[in-house]
């Protein structure tokens, strides 16, 4: 099971292995308040369609689309990452986005899913 939670929010024991899946350590943040197992910045949408999307509902079927693309071009990157969710009984996939829908942990969640993976 993968979830997404905000790295704001506590860490739980039932988070299982915490998994921070964006490009930009979460601002203000400590390593140790985190408790991120594993930074998988490479996993994480480029700079400029972060910056391109901006968090924007409205943008988000098309952010959506174009991450998944960049995804389809980093098979090493995601292979890492299934590899990580396989050898877990329990995943989090950790964001710093306020938006809890949209967001690129969510989408990557998404990207998993229609792959089984």
């Amino acid at each position: 099971m993968i979830r997404t939670k905000r790295a704001y929010d506590k860490p739980l024991s039932d988070d299982g292995f915490r998994i921070l899946v964006d490009r930009l350590w979460p601002r203000g943040l400590s390593k140790e308040a985190a408790k991120i197992d594993i930074w998988m910045k490479e996993i994480a949408p480029s700079t400029e369609l972060r910056k391109w999307f901006g968090h924007d509902p409205e943008r988000w079927e098309e952010f959506v689309q174009r991450y998944f693309l960049e995804l389809d071009a980093s098979q090493e990157a995601v292979s890492k990452l299934i590899k990580h969710i396989k050898s877990e009984n329990e995943v989090t996939f950790v964001h710093a986005a306020s938006d809890m829908l949209h967001n690129n942990a969510v989408a990557l969640r998404q990207y998993l899913e229609l792959r089984n993976h």
